[in-house]
């Protein structure tokens, strides 16, 4: 998969979702003999828009995109969509109860940003802090695995995380960080009001800078054999938890 091009966005709900959005594109590229369904429903969208529309054979898609699983769609869109943080901050605070925040630090695959943003995008979160060095952005494979949901959920990029933690703190915000050593298990905080939910690289989970910031470090109880989860599982039991304890206050 071309990863280096976050501009390129594919698969027929993402696209679709991408343009019920706004977002802007450059050119839409289908697959030549394609129709049908969905691909009229794009093609209807993106003439209404002035949208440039270019028929191409398989082929060339697939080497465009590096995967076979584009569904014969490819958008070219004016790159990757991030909101500066204050502005993601400020439009947070206006949610009911508070800035309700999704934080990663350091998850690296880009699958798993897209299925953490997706259940972000579920839960009513307003948005999702990603540091700009050593972890996954807005990239093509994101936005499929996201199913549509980074066309919607707010995503800002932040230089200095540790900053920016700081930042969500004289905001108000509580920072509940997953921590498979915390003796705190993820049903004994209190996730109403300001919040900023922290997760950690796929391996290494959150590195010790970022602890130290959280107020409350908690762990997901495993019984079986193996001792951890993927984030983008993991993001998602906690996330429901906030919500059903948001939901009741």
């Amino acid at each position: 998969m071309n990863e280096s091009r976050d501009d390129l966005l594919f698969g027929v709900n993402p696209v679709l979702e991408a343009l019920k959005a706004g977002r802007a594109f450059r050119r839409l590229l289908i697959q030549r003999g394609r129709r049908g369904g969905d691909i009229d429903a794009i093609v209807e969208a993106a003439h209404a828009r002035g949208i440039p529309i270019v028929h191409e054979p398989r082929e060339a898609l697939d080497r465009l995109v590096g995967t076979l699983k584009h569904q014969g769609i490819v958008a070219q869109t004016a790159g990757a969509a991030y909101r500066p943080f204050e502005d993601l901050l400020t439009d947070a605070a206006r949610q009911p109860g508070g800035p309700f925040l999704v934080v990663l630090d350091g998850v690296e695959d880009p699958r798993n940003l897209g299925a953490i943003a997706r259940t972000a995008e579920a839960v009513g979160a307003g948005g999702l802090i990603v540091p700009e060095r050593r972890a996954a952005g807005i990239t093509a494979t994101a936005m499929k695995a996201s199913a549509g949901a980074l066309s919607y959920l707010p995503v800002a990029q932040v230089v200095n995380l540790a900053r920016a933690l700081k930042a969500l703190k004289d905001a108000g915000c509580w920072l509940v960080g997953l921590d498979a050593e915390s003796p705190t298990l993820y049903t004994e905080v209190d996730y109403r009001g300001p919040l900023a939910v922290i997760l950690g690289h796929e391996g290494e989970g959150i590195r010790n800078l970022t602890l130290k910031a959280c107020d409350f470090r908690v762990r997901i109880p495993m019984l079986g054999r193996i001792d951890s989860l993927n984030v983008s599982v993991a993001a998602g039991v906690v996330l429901y938890e906030a919500l059903r304890q948001r939901r009741t206050a």
